[in-house]
This record gives C-alpha cells, structure tokens and sequence, in this order.
C-alpha cells in the first residue's frame, strides 16, 4: 500500500479526482461503486460525448462541512477516496469519519445524514478513509417500506453499519440498531485494522474485507472476509486468506507452521460480484510483514492472490496466486473486473486482475481457467536476507504484456531536467540493488520496479463492453526498500525515525523496512517519464491500443504552462457511452477526459483540493451529471478539501 514518503514528491507536484451517476431505472444510473456489481465502471449516459465534454461546467457543489467539524489534525490523518452511488433518488456517499451523506443529485441540495460517531483518537498513520458505500434491496419487503433499500457501510472501528436508503436512519432489524461488529479485536489492534472499501453483496450476505497496517508487525490482525446475513445481520461465515487448518492442503504451503502465526493476507480493496452464478471474486493482499518473509516461508497460499468465494457459504470455489511468497508489498490491490470476451466462437464469462506488477490476468471467472497464456518465469535468487525463503519462479501473462517497465534500472536509465540533475540520479541508482522485478530486498537497498504502489492500484480499471477495451491508469515510478537491521533501531515499535529514515517497525523480525521513491534532489522521479499513464487495452486481443501520459507538473513550474509528464496517480478512470474515458487521480488537481478511441485529451477542469477518488456519471431530469469528490490525502499531502463537484453541460439536450 502507498507509503508516507510519497509526500517526498511534493517539491514537484500536487492532485484531483471526478464522479458521477443517474437514474437506475433507465439504465444509466451508478448503482455499485463500481458503476456495476461487476465493477465495470461503464455508463450508458451519452449526452455527454466528444463533441460537447469542452462545454461542461459546474451544475452545483456542496461542501461535507468535515474541514470545520474536524480540524487540521484530523484532516490531515485522512484520506478522501469515496465514489457515490444512485440510490433511490438520492446520491449517496461517506465521508472519511463514517458519515453518510444523501443529496438531490439534481441540486447538490441535503438530503440526509447519519453519523456512524467513529472514535476520532486515531494517530498518524492509522488513518480515516471510507471509500465508499453499497445498497441492497431486500426481495421480501415491500416496495417503499422502511429499510426496503439499504445503505450498508463498513467504518474505521470495524463496524458494519446499515441505513435506510430514503431516511438515512438505522435498519433496526440489521444487528444492534443498524449495525454489527465484525469479529476483529478492535480494541487490540486499534488503528491497524479497519473497513475503508465498500461492502460486497451477493445472495442475501453482505460481505467485508479489511484494511491492515503494513509491515508494523509478523503477528499481524487477521484479513479474514466476514460475511453477514444482509436481512439480519447475523454472522454467516468467514474465509480467512491464511490457511489455520492443517487438514487443509494450502496449509502445507507455510512451512514450519507459520500459518499459525502470521497475520494480514487481507482484502483491503474492493470486492465484485457476479451476482447470477452467487460468487464474490476477493483480490487478497500480502501476508505480514510484507518485505520480510524468514517468519514465513513457503508459498503462503492465498495470499496475493485472487479468490472466487461463493456467496452462500464462504467456500472457496478457486483461486490464482498471483505472487508466490510475496516479499514485496504486491497485494491483490485492484478490484477485479467481470466481463464477457469472445473466445472461439462464444461469449466467456471473464474476470480480469489488474496488478501493482503491471500485469493483466484474464480467466474464465467460472472455474479460473487462463483466457490468456501464463506461464512460469525464473526470478532473481542472488542477495536474499539472511533466513530469508523465496519463490524460484513466478507467474507471468503472456498477454497482456507487462504494462509498466520491470527490468533491472541502470545507471543509463537516469533522467534529469539538466545534466546535473541526471549525474545526481546516475549516482543515486549506483546505490542500490536492481535485477528487475522480485528483486530480493537487502539492507543496502533495493529498487522496486514497479514500486509497491504500482503499476495498477486500489482504483481499478474501467471497461466499455461495445469495444471490448479496458482503461487503467498505472504508476511508473521506481522505489526503493531498505531493510534496517533490529540492532539499528532498538526499541522502536510502530513507525517511526531512526538515522532519519521513517521506518515501519516489524515487530517480531530481524528487520524494520524504510521505503522511499527513487528522486533527484529536485524532487522528480529519477528515471524517465512518463512517470502515469493511462493505457487502453483491447482484452479480445490482449494488444494496447494507446497510452498517454497523465498528469501535468505546471503547478511546479516557475512559468505555468501544461507539461504532461505524467505523475503518481491513485484513483481509476470510468468510461461512458459517448465515446468518453474520465479520471482524474494525479498530483496536479486536474480532472481530465479522454476520447476513448484514441487516447487525445478533450477536457480538463482545475480544482481547489486533492481528487483521489475514482469517477462516475448518471442522468437525472433528462441531464448527465459528472461528480467529482475533492478532499485530502494522508499520502500524498494534498490540498485539503471536502466538496464535491457536479458538472453538466450548460442545458440537457433535447
């Protein structure tokens, strides 16, 4: 997950982000975080399109209030990354406190609130987020009755929270007034476990995964799934990711018994659904520590990995690791993507995995059959820690290629802005390790290429299923891990400075871990640009069909002029109907869209405040509606904010 140190790019850049959605009933609403239970993060709403996206301005704003209620220090211990969905009327979305916010998705006008009241004693790094909510309509009630639409909400103290969707008050019948707790030991693990993505619901439970702080300790909480019945509330199953049984075959795969130790393996980003065949498909994240893995040898199934659970009884149904023994921080971070491709004749049902590796898996989401070569590659072996265990091989698709670099960085792979500069970034990368991608970490230093925030992230990809393209946006900067012996930092527990480096404890190895970004002393990153990138690839063919920088440093430029480098993004795009690719998610506070055909930029807008949310887009009253959520992030240091935009063409099209 990111670092920290992302804020060492800040001498050179800064962000934005754009939402939207629209009635459910004439299909061009945004029912699901994802646009769709499948997390397609496509529109059918084309009034909107490439010959009017110039004209768009702002329709309205509303302003949460959470700058005011909460102040500078818990503001900046926040992360804004909420997309809204259409629910009955109303445009709903969280704040990072946990309060649920309805409005007219007309007007922008207040609707409701309900204030989840999470304990606001959280410290730097454990920080506040919610990036989103889920609904469910419940078969049995009738139509208009109370909690007939339910709003469910996961929050940073573990709770799962259910609302009317109408009202905004508590379902009383959904656990204990509106909500249940889920099995973590909040009070233990305070700060280090919480629920930042939205929930996942499939035949009648309502699932949650879990944020778990990375690399504080080996005994890490636990990233089981809890699932609840979605009427009830009552605790349904669990699959925990670590395999505690022995019976079960995975287990083997922890050697010395480690399973029974180790913590984390959680799903920290966002489940998906196929709703039909009752499978809720989990993107699983490493196991803890995340860049030290002597306490856990093997190749730690399920683990980076993705799992194909089934809804009604949490059994696992099949599953793909997409890291063996992952040692550096390459969770299953992007939300899989439910699509239909033609192969030999016929329509197949397609999950796709983004990957922070760059790497784009595609299988029949039936039974995990690859749709798309994969095949086992040898990985760098020489220079591992000492007791440390590693994969000799690990799984590579043939197609797509790698969408981001993975090869060793040399000396002749230095940028700079002057010779200077890049004689700086030539000395910088003599420093340390690099044998491209599963580089080992060592205590001098190793580069990550890519860094352990990407390639892909937590925002996913988008995919228009008339042209069979999938957008995503990719980070293309390298990183660099320093594994600190124990006898260097004796006594530090959680995170913190020691020889001026910030350093994630580790407690229970021999090692802290200190990441950074590799970087000139401007502060650019020190390898050539673009440094993200937005990429369309056609997954019929498994080809890229263009790719274009994103982001601009002008704001870091002593003469404003735009220069699209391309800068470290978070966030994912979404893709409309006309012919439209939006996504904000970069450093310079810049909403953006795209002709999907060609990768030219048509639009772009300015805001006041950090955007790292994930777009959509929906109708109302015969208008499309674009909204954009603007806010801080503990990571990037943004420009604190707490609006949301709403952009329109100047009159509906008639």
């Amino acid at each position: 997950m990111p670092t920290r140190s992302w804020r060492l790019l800040l001498p050179l850049f800064a962000l934005g982000t754009l939402a939207a959605g629209a009635r459910a009933e004439d299909g061009k609403g945004w029912g699901h975080f994802g646009g769709t239970a499948g997390g397609t993060r496509h529109s059918t709403a084309r009034q909107i399109d490439r010959s009017n996206v110039d004209k768009l301005q702002v329709a309205w704003r509303y302003s949460t209030g959470e700058l005011r209620r909460r102040g500078p220090d818990l503001i900046t211990n926040s992360s804004t990354q909420t997309t809204p969905i259409l629910v009955d009327g109303n445009l709903v979305f969280c704040t990072p406190f946990n309060r649920i916010i309805a409005l007219d998705p007309a007007t922008g006008r207040e609707r409701w609130v309900h204030d989840a009241k999470v304990p606001l004693d959280h410290k730097i790094p454990y920080s506040y987020n919610c990036r989103g909510v889920t609904r469910w309509v419940d078969p049995q009630a009738a139509a208009g009755t109370a909690c007939a639409t339910r709003i469910f909400m996961g929050t940073v103290d573990s709770r799962l929270i259910a609302v009317d969707s109408r009202t905004g008050r508590p379902c009383a019948g959904g656990g204990t007034n509106g909500e249940v707790r889920s099995a973590r030991p909040a009070d233990k693990w305070k700060g280090e476990s919480a629920i930042f993505s939205s929930p996942v619901v499939a035949a009648g439970v309502v699932a949650v995964g879990s944020f778990v702080m990375d690399n504080l300790r080996t005994d890490a909480p636990s990233g089981a799934v809890h699932a609840f019945d979605a009427r009830t509330g009552a605790p349904r199953w669990q699959f925990d990711p670590i395999p505690r049984d022995p019976a079960d075959p995975a287990f083997a795969t922890w050697l010395e018994g480690s399973a029974l130790r180790t913590g984390a393996a959680n799903v920290w980003s966002t489940m998906v659904a196929d709703e039909g065949r009752g499978i809720i498909y989990a993107p699983v994240g490493s196991a803890s520590p995340d860049f030290y893995g002597g306490m856990r040898k093997g190749d730690n199934l399920y683990s980076s990995s993705l799992v194909a659970i089934d809804a009604a009884t949490g059994r696992r149904i099949w599953h793909f690791q997409l890291v063996r023994h992952d040692i550096w921080d390459y969770d299953g971070s992007a939300p899989p993507l439910l699509a239909e491709l033609p192969r030999n004749g016929a329509l197949v049902p397609a999950v796709v995995q983004n990957t922070k590796q760059g790497f784009v898996f595609v299988f029949d989401r039936r039974d995990g059959r690859p749709l798309f070569p994969i095949v086992d590659r040898p990985v760098p072996q020489a220079g591992a820690l000492p007791g440390e265990w590693l994969a000799k091989t690990q799984p590579f698709p043939v197609k797509p290629e790698p969408l981001v670099p993975i090869g060793p960085v040399t000396e002749d792979d230095a940028w700079g802005f002057t010779p200077w500069d890049r004689w700086q970034c030539r000395k910088e990368i003599r420093k340390y390790r690099s044998a491209g991608i599963f580089t080992p970490p060592s205590v001098e230093g190793t580069l990550l290429t890519p860094g352990s925030a990407g390639g892909a992230n937590w925002g996913g990809a988008a995919y228009d299923p008339q042209r069979r393209t999938m957008f995503v946006n990719v980070n293309r900067v390298v990183q660099v891990v320093r594994m600190i012996p124990r006898s260097e930092i004796p006594g530090l527990e959680g995170i913190g400075l020691a020889d001026g480096k910030d350093i994630a404890a580790g407690t229970g190895t021999p090692y802290g871990t200190n990441r950074t970004w590799l970087l000139s002393p401007w502060g650019a990153p020190c390898t050539k640009p673009p440094w993200g990138e937005l990429i369309a690839v056609d997954l019929v063919s498994g080809d890229v069909k263009w790719r274009v920088p994103l982001g601009s440093i002008e704001k870091r430029l002593p003469v404003k002029f735009e220069w699209n480098l391309g800068t470290p993004n978070l966030g994912g795009p979404i893709v409309t109907a006309g012919g439209l690719v939006f996504i904000a998610g970069t450093m310079d506070q810049v909403i953006r869209a795209f002709d999907s055909d060609t990768g030219e930029m048509l639009w772009r807008h300015d805001l006041p405040a950090g955007t790292h949310a994930t777009p959509m887009t929906y109708e109302t009253g015969g208008r499309q509606f674009g909204v954009m959520v603007t806010g801080h992030h503990l990571w990037f240091g943004a420009p604190a904010g707490d609006e949301i935009f709403a952009f329109a063409l100047p009159q509906a099209r008639r």
